[in-house]
């Protein structure tokens, strides 16, 4: 489920905004106020990155995914120049151009509200979560909370579906009452997991790979979901809110029975495939999420606001799978988020709001990745 960091900005971090409007960690001195709006593609800080490209202009586009050739990606984009106002699924294949003047191919054909696209051994076809069940038109945003706090919305009309690289559905993949989304696939394509509220808590579940066989495989209180797979396939890594006060529970299940969550304090946790060795690996506070494993499967690399002074800063950071060596890797002023490596280790394509011209366009760039 995507993180919709703009209304973070106008909800949850408007007071901490109004206090410090310097850029973060001695970067490059551009501010996102809108008197200079910032053509920043790549920051001289971020050693890890090379030949950064742009492939998107204009939008919402988030949650990019490459296949196993690594020659085609999937993502989720709300862009009303494609005639798509809630997020809809994209496959873009590398060999056909540019999307800065090209519409990639439209997946999920407009139906619903879609999240999580990945895909399948094979490469021709993609799984992804959509609403279509409860209706063609988009399933309405919350309401604007009294408190403003941010919530995101568990539909529970998401299912999760196979479509070919056409957009025809093949097959219901998981479905039932209640929310069942944010797959993703094994590299070996044998496994997925996923996030379901069919407990009555929003846990990890996996399947094989033609969704049989559905193992529940965490069980404590809160929010766990965004998992993806260690390389060798034997570990997971995902992001959690995890509450323990009593009114932090309260509070919790108040939402969960509304069909809300609230994702603003989040850590990130690493298990065994089936859900043994729990284990926490940042302790950060604010909100650490969209974790990927590095090529390695000795690191993570994930997306945090925890250095932000203005709480909606997030950047892309490292850490050892042991909870040691915590680096930063990119240094924008507002957003980068939903890292992934290419199979074969040698791109990293993210999402982010640098050279946006001053717009909340969020667009997705790929980087040579150096070690």
């Amino acid at each position: 489920m995507k993180l919709n960091f703009l209304t973070i900005i106008a909800l949850v971090f408007f007071a901490a905004a109004c206090e410090n409007d310097t850029s973060p960690d001695g970067g490059d001195n551009h501010h996102d106020t809108g008197a200079t709006p910032d053509t920043t593609v790549h920051y001289k800080q971020e050693k890890h990155l090379a030949n950064i490209k742009q492939l998107t202009a204009g939008g919402d586009n988030a949650e990019a995914y490459f296949s196993f050739d690594n020659s085609m990606i999937s993502f989720q984009a709300k862009n009303p120049a494609w005639d798509a106002p809630c997020d809809q699924i994209y496959r873009f294949s590398f060999s056909d151009g540019d999307m800065t003047d090209k519409m990639p191919k439209l997946i999920s054909e407009g139906l619903g509200r879609t999240t999580c696209s990945y895909f399948l051994p094979g490469d021709t076809t993609i799984l992804y979560a959509s609403t279509r069940s409860g209706g063609d038109s988009c399933p309405p945003d919350p309401e604007r909370r009294t408190d403003g706090k941010y919530v995101w919305p568990i539909y529970p009309d998401f299912d999760i579906y196979v479509a070919n690289l056409d957009g025809k559905i093949v097959d219901t993949l998981v479905s039932g009452p209640g929310y069942d989304a944010e797959a993703t696939v094994s590299r070996q394509g044998d496994k997925i997991v996923f996030t379901s509220d069919r407990s009555g808590d929003l846990e990890l579940y996996t399947c094989d790979i033609d969704g049989s066989n559905q193992v529940q495989i965490t069980d404590e209180l809160g929010y766990d979901g965004g998992a993806f797979f260690s390389p060798d396939g034997t570990k997971l890594i995902f992001r959690s809110s995890r509450p323990k006060t009593e009114a932090d529970i309260k509070e919790y299940k108040d939402l969960l029975k509304q069909g809300l969550v609230m994702p603003t304090h989040m850590e990130l946790y690493i298990c065994n495939v089936d859900g043994s060795g729990l284990r926490q690996i940042t302790h950060l506070g604010k909100a650490n999420w969209a974790p990927y494993f590095h090529p390695s499967g000795n690191k993570v690399i994930f997306s945090s606001n925890h250095k932000g002074k203005r709480g909606f800063e997030f950047n892309l950071f490292m850490i050892n799978t042991d909870g040691t060596g915590l680096e930063q890797i990119t240094y924008d002023h507002i957003f980068d988020a939903f890292p992934m490596f290419s199979n074969d280790g040698k791109k990293l394509i993210f999402s982010s709001n640098r050279n946006n011209g001053g717009t909340k366009n969020t667009n997705l760039f790929i980087a040579d990745w150096v070690d």
